[in-house]
């Protein structure tokens, strides 16, 4: 039969009797140990889609039986006439409860073909002796009751979910039972043998049947085949279940035998009824988790560097995910980085708090539990660390303690995990690949663990699985792999805990970074069905740029689509929240509003009140879980508590089989919250400062012995936050200025006596953040830091840089370190793509200090530009670090023409042969590195040979060794460096600055004009009214007073002369004309000659293409008659420079593209006689 066939069976039912049909899929006691179907998913599901529910639950083959046992039920008999049921290797025919046959039966007619002494008169089985053959019915086992397809259960059945208790040897697959010779045979049926037919018309196997996946393994005689796989499509069986070599060892012997999948099966049917709902909280309408749930970004590397990033840095970070991060599926999460064949043993996922790990766990469980991925997977066993706090120090075996915090598991009973626990201990195998029971553990919320987990401590001591064993030792046996050496394990954490976990324990890392930019908009598009609706509320997050950096969080998201619903529908034309403050104060009252309608307003206030409270005191603490004693403490009434009062904001935690009560936040920024109001609750209401003093010191003297204050409230706020590690108190910060605002102290205005609007404190305290900016402070403190100002609705000190920005005045050599502060926020917080960081952009004046002051933009490009921009070791050391960052996106980088030397280089290579770096293309030409300094290259490669494929030191010397070094690096099959660039080396190469381009210039006496005279050796040229005697050459220039140097340039050179008069100091293609003086035969007035123009007083000029640009002297304070020219060719440039007292400063830059080489050339106006022009040495 196909599914066609099954929907046309279900179109001959009535209406009445459909309802009454999926009813019955939800009953587990008539499903014989199937999975039920959800009433959520039944109840508006028409008769296709209830095809589509079956066959997705049970396959094709499980839906068939399955429709026939519910029509039985329905007293729908008649569609059973015509009902058929077949697979590849089986065909039963239903037709009056007669006989079922196999393949390699005889099919015509209808008639089974039999073994030996088998009758086939009639398509009958022929019993063997003592079979009761009456109407052709094939008797049942020990009390079944064939009457009407109905089962008489025993009086000592288990009816506990529709099972029923066998004896020892029973065969349970099914819900067949196979019972032995003797049984009782009361009511005329006779009791069958090991190979009669089974209750449903079918054939009993022989005992080496095969359950696992349907698959039967017959002996010889069945079927004429001998030792053959006949492969069987289960009720259980999945298109993904890895197949199993040998069928016996799959089989979990005690206390009765079952096929591992058969507990699989359990346990996945009962983790459906635990993940298969997700509650939208205050409504609680519960939904399929798969029709609400938002795809988290989630990325993966191998190895095991964790980069422990400031949890608020990691929203900031404007949304780009480098080019060479894999993005992975939930299902995913255990194949290889690499895409190779590797096993992996345990996975790290990391992400803030709020970004949805556990959420993500709960969806890869899901798709286990409802077959859609990892069917491979026998059994998984999900923990949390909140689960397992409360057991520290407490004895169990490892069933015992899956038992105690795992209740979906309780049917699987400890001697069947006892047992296969130990053949995985005893196996020694540790590939999991291998292994014949496939385990998976997962430990959510290392963050939150109490348990004492140092897994390098001496603990030598064996453990036995079955014996009672304290619960710490056995994490860290699990974990460590000293037990259940094959299973596999996946940890959830934090960053600031991850490292709670060696590296060596680690195999592979994957990071949830929660919702990209369409998931954020696919969240709210799911929530609000309304389209005008959904398209305000996302229009209006996408203008708040806090709120769009926040709802990176995919529980920010619900908090606030629960905020901006409320707000539309009850404040018609209403201002919308647009800071964080903002936000959570709504939230608030919403809650407020809520409770009021059940508990009434006197004690709703009261119950937010000592929310506060508790939300403060826990914070101090560290808490984030509460128990019963914490609840009484701050006056919470635990009965209230776990009434449901204010549940969105404060939940109940599943405990130790209700033994003890936990309780937390829904999240921690809504504890953040709860705390900063607390404070300034305390201050209004009572006066009374709560937080904690700063200890005593000179400095904070004055501050002691003031007054309560707002104002020192927020300075010893803002002191703590700053040395507050990984930033946890930030957004408590933001929370307790923005509260400081008389609009949002209005909206709680049911929880304070009055408001407090003390404009002046908040000035003083807005000024006293920004002398803080003016500190040397980490761009995470900074940041944090400009968003409090946000809070506090000063913006000043952005607007300032984001004008001069926007005008093209910025100028970073005169910036503060507040307004470089600025700048960096500015620059991290646009949408400005900042893929491609040149430093030049920002600061004219390239320096090592703003390179410095921008270093946190580096980190977010792929492509970092830096050449010339006087570099030293300094910078080095911080790029080493981006380098080795976790996730590195740095792909391209240009060091060329800074004076790194050998010292700067070795450090560099510290971050080169990082594992995190994944630089594919590196630039060091021209940087004074020697053979010392190219080793240290070839070392770091050696060590991270897998991605740098282009490697420029052309212009440095590194000498013979360290070029065979490097050299065999292009040819090791292991390496990915394919481009090694060492032209142009040398001893001379070793000198600082442009000093190592350094190159003697020839004049060409066959192109001076007449009138220019040659001297000292044709080193200097004067122009002179009277015309010299040479002769007459074609390359001459006849009119203009010009002349070029005898050889181009295609490399890089440098040169310096020194001039007087006014002079015109150019390059030129060959090809410049030489007759006349029109534009094409004057230096910078066309396309083929660049030139600077000098004069006297001081004045420069530069041309190209007859256009000329005037370059400022009001900051020289000295007079110069020496100039610099500096020519790139490969990277088109052409720089111009005024040298004065040995001090280089750049007046300009051309960048072109040159196709011809570049010939040097001067230039004199008509009547410049006695202006002059002297090629220096240096």
């Amino acid at each position: 039969m196909t599914s066609e066939d099954l929907l046309n069976t279900l179109e001959d039912l009535g209406d009445e009797e459909f309802d009454k049909f999926k009813w019955f899929l939800q009953q587990g006691d008539i499903l014989r140990g199937r999975p039920v179907i959800r009433k959520s998913r039944l109840e508006t599901s028409k008769r296709l889609e209830t095809v589509d529910l079956m066959t997705q639950t049970y396959e094709l083959r499980g839906a068939l039986e399955v429709t026939k046992v519910v029509l039985e039920r329905i007293n729908r008999n008649d569609l059973l006439q015509s009902f058929s049921v077949s697979s590849p290797t089986t065909e039963v025919h239903i037709n009056g409860g007669k006989t079922s046959k196999k393949k390699g039966d005889d099919e015509d007619g209808g008639k089974t073909s039999k073994k030996k002494g088998d009758d086939e008169d009639g398509g009958k089985t022929s019993k063997k002796k003592g079979d009761d053959e009456d109407g052709g019915k094939t008797s049942k086992k020990k009390g079944d009751d064939n009457d009407g397809g109905k089962t008489t259960k025993k009086k000592d059945d288990d009816d506990n979910g529709g099972k029923t208790s066998k004896k020892k040897a029973d065969d349970e697959d099914g819900g067949k039972t196979s019972k032995k010779k003797g049984d009782d045979e009361d009511g005329g049926k006779t009791s069958k043998k090991k190979d009669d037919d089974d209750s449903d018309g079918k054939t009993s196997k022989e005992k080496v049947d095969d359950e696992d996946g349907g698959k039967t393994t017959q002996k010889k005689g069945d079927d004429g085949s001998v030792g053959k796989a006949k492969k069987k499509k289960g009720l259980f069986s999945s298109k993904t279940q890895a197949p199993t070599s040998d069928t016996d060892d799959m089989v979990v012997p005690v206390p009765e035998p079952h096929p591992i999948t058969f507990y699989q099966q359990m346990l996945q049917s009962n983790f459906q009824d635990k993940f298969l709902g997700a509650e939208e909280e205050w409504a609680k309408d519960t939904q399929h988790l798969a029709d609400i749930y938002t795809e988290l970004y989630i990325t993966a590397r191998s190895g095991a560097h964790f980069h422990t990033q400031h949890e608020v840095r990691t929203l900031e970070k404007a949304w780009k995910p480098a080019e060479a991060e894999k993005s992975i599926q939930p299902t995913d999460m255990f194949e290889h980085p690499s895409g190779e064949s590797k096993p992996i043993k345990t996975v790290m996922t990391n992400g803030i708090a709020g970004i949805g790990k556990t959420f993500l766990v709960q969806k890869f469980v899901l798709d286990w539990a409802e077959k859609r991925s990892n069917q491979d997977v026998h059994l998984i066993f999900p923990f949390t660390f909140r689960q397992l706090n409360p057991l520290k120090g407490e004895k169990f075996s490892l069933a015992e303690l899956i038992h105690e915090c795992i209740p979906e598991t309780v049917g699987i009973p400890q001697d069947a995990l006892n047992y296969i626990f130990t053949d995985v201990q005893s196996s020694g195998i540790t590939n999991y690949d291998k292994s014949k029971f496939k385990l998976l553990f997962v430990f959510d919320g290392l963050d939150e663990s109490r348990l004492h987990l140092d897994l390098h401590s001496e603990d030598i001591r064996s453990v036995d699985v079955t014996k009672a064993t304290e619960t710490d030792v056995l994490l860290r046996k699990l974990i460590n792999g000293k037990l259940l050496c094959s299973a596999r394990i996946w940890i959830t954490t934090r960053p600031a805990a991850a490292n709670q976990i060696p590296q060596e324990f680690i195999n592979s890392i994957t990071e949830v970074r929660g919702f990209t930019e369409p998931r954020k908009e696919e969240f709210f598009r799911k929530r609000f069905k309304d389209e005008e609706q959904a398209n305000r509320i996302v229009s209006h997050i996408k203008t708040s740029r806090s709120l769009l950096i926040m709802c990176n969080i995919p529980v920010f998201c619900w908090i606030t689509a629960t905020v901006l619903e409320d707000v539309l529908k009850t404040r018609e034309g209403g201002e919308l929240p647009r800071t964080l403050t903002e936000m959570y104060a709504e939230f608030l009252v919403f809650q407020i509003d809520h409770t009021k309608e059940k508990y009434g307003p006197e004690k709703s206030i009261q119950y937010i009140k000592s929310l506060a409270k508790l939300a403060f005191e826990q914070l101090e603490k560290g808490n984030l879980i509460f128990y019963e004693k914490d609840l009484r403490e701050s006056g919470i009434d635990f009965v209230s508590a776990r009434g449901g009062v204010s549940t969105q904001i404060f939940k109940e935690e599943q405990g130790r089989k209700g033994k003890d009560k936990m309780f937390s936040f829904v999240h921690l920024s809504v504890q953040d919250f709860l705390a900063a109001f607390y404070v300034k609750m305390s201050l209004i209401n009572s006066n009374k400062n709560v937080m904690p003093l700063p200890p005593l010191s000179l400095k904070n003297l004055r501050l002691l012995l003031s007054k309560t204050s707002l104002k020192k409230i927020h300075r010893i706020s803002i002191d703590r936050t700053l040395k507050s590690p990984n930033g946890s108190l930030d957004l408590f910060l933001r929370f307790l200025l923005g509260l400081s605002l008389q609009t949002n102290q209005e909206k709680l205005q049911n929880l304070l006596i009055k408001t407090d609007n003390n404009p002046l404190a908040n000035q003083k305290t807005a000024q006293y953040i920004k002398k803080k900016l003016s500190e040397s402070l980490s761009p995470e403190r900074s940041i944090n830091l400009f968003h409090c100002l946000n809070e506090l609705n000063d913006s000043s000190l952005v607007e300032e840089i984001q004008q001069s920005l926007r005008s093209g005045r910025l100028s970073t050599e005169k910036l503060s370190l507040a307004q470089w502060s600025a700048l960096v926020f500015i620059l991290l917080s646009s949408e400005e793509d900042l893929d491609v960081f040149d430093l030049k952009k920002y600061s004219v004046f390239a320096s090592e200090d703003a390179f410095l002051r921008l270093l946190p933009i580096t980190k977010e490009a792929s492509k970092v530009l830096l050449s010339a921009c006087n570099l030293s070791k300094r910078s080095c050391s911080a790029l080493s670090s981006v380098l080795s960052s976790q996730p590195s996106s740095l792909r391209e980088l240009d060091l060329s023409n800074n004076d790194l030397q050998d010292s700067g280089v070795k450090l560099l290579s510290i971050g080169l042969g990082s594992p995190s770096c994944r630089l594919e293309k590196l630039n060091l030409s021209g940087c004074m590195i020697s053979g010392k300094g190219c080793t240290s290259l070839a070392t770091a490669l050696r060590a991270n040979p897998y991605h740098l494929s282009e490697l420029d030191l052309s212009y440095n010397h590194p000498g013979d060794t360290a070029t065979k070094l490097l050299s065999a690096g292009v040819e090791h099959q292991h390496w990915k460096l394919k481009t090694l660039r060492l032209e142009h080396g040398g001893e001379q190469r070793m000198k600082p600055g442009l000093k190592k381009y350094f190159c003697e210039l020839t004049l060409d006496t066959n192109t001076a004009n007449r009138n220019l005279k040659l001297s000292d050796n044709n080193r200097k040229v004067t122009a002179m009214s009277t015309q010299q005697p040479y002769a007459q050459h074609a390359e001459r220039f006849n009119i203009c007073l010009q002349l070029l140097c005898k050889h181009g340039v295609t490399g890089r050179c440098y040169w310096e002369v020194e001039w007087k008069g006014v002079v015109d100091i150019a390059v030129s293609y060959r090809g410049i004309r030489r007759r006349g003086d029109s534009v094409d035969c004057k230096f910078g007035c066309n396309r083929q000659s660049w030139s600077l123009m000098c004069s006297d007083v001081d004045r420069y000029s530069v041309w190209h293409n007859n256009t000329g640009k005037d370059i400022s002297s009001s900051s020289f304070s000295s007079v110069s008659n020496r100039a610099g020219v500096y020519v790139d060719w490969p990277a088109g440039t052409l720089s111009f420079y005024r040298i004065c007292s040995g001090s280089k400063t750049l007046l300009h830059t051309f960048h072109t593209t040159f196709t011809e080489p570049l010939y040097p050339g001067f230039g004199f106006c008509t009547l410049s006689f006695g202006s002059s022009v002297f090629l220096s040495s240096l």
